[in-house]
């Protein structure tokens, strides 16, 4: 009985790695060998030189002008923080302070959608704080919505603090 759980336990990790591989950004319209370099086609596309003795102390318009700034893109632990901040409990905002990274929130496969939160949090699934890692679960399944995901919350050691579904 036992090789037959065994067997079981191992399909399924099997099963596990092949969705974690498969999950991989395969986009191939991307490639490298997509991409073409273009140059204007004639010479009404060209900008026209500057005449000789016109505005001479003007400095170029082009060295004037500054690009607009980037707007900062939030990392996915951000967005999980505000959306907590905006939606959460009292005791999800609380544990929500100690997010330090998450990963995977942003995939969507259909085979199994796997994503991970990191905590600053010690002790692991059988330390104070799995409570709190449950918290976190499941307020990661009021901000994503999959048929089949499993997000996993870790403690600072790397060890399974929670998971749950999404």
């Amino acid at each position: 009985m036992a090789i037959i759980g065994g067997l079981f336990g191992f399909l399924f990790l099997l099963v596990v790695i092949i969705g974690v591989v498969a999950s991989g950004d395969s986009d191939p319209s991307s490639t490298a060998s997509d991409i073409v370099a273009t140059s204007p086609s004639d010479a009404s596309d060209a900008k026209p030189a500057k005449e000789a003795g016109t505005e001479p102390d003007a400095p170029a318009k082009e060295a004037t002008e500054k690009p607009a700034p980037k707007k900062k893109e939030l990392t996915q632990a951000d967005e999980f923080k505000a959306f907590i901040a905006e939606h959460g409990t009292p005791a999800e905002k609380a544990a929500a302070k100690h997010i330090v990274k998450v990963q995977g929130a942003d995939s969507d496969n259909g085979i199994l959608d796997a994503a991970d939160v990191y905590t600053d949090y010690a002790g692991g699934l059988m330390g104070p704080h799995q409570g709190d890692g449950k918290l976190l679960a499941s307020a990661f399944a009021d901000w994503k919505d999959s048929d089949n995901g499993l997000v996993t919350v870790y403690d600072k050691d790397g060890e399974l603090l929670s998971n749950g579904n999404y």
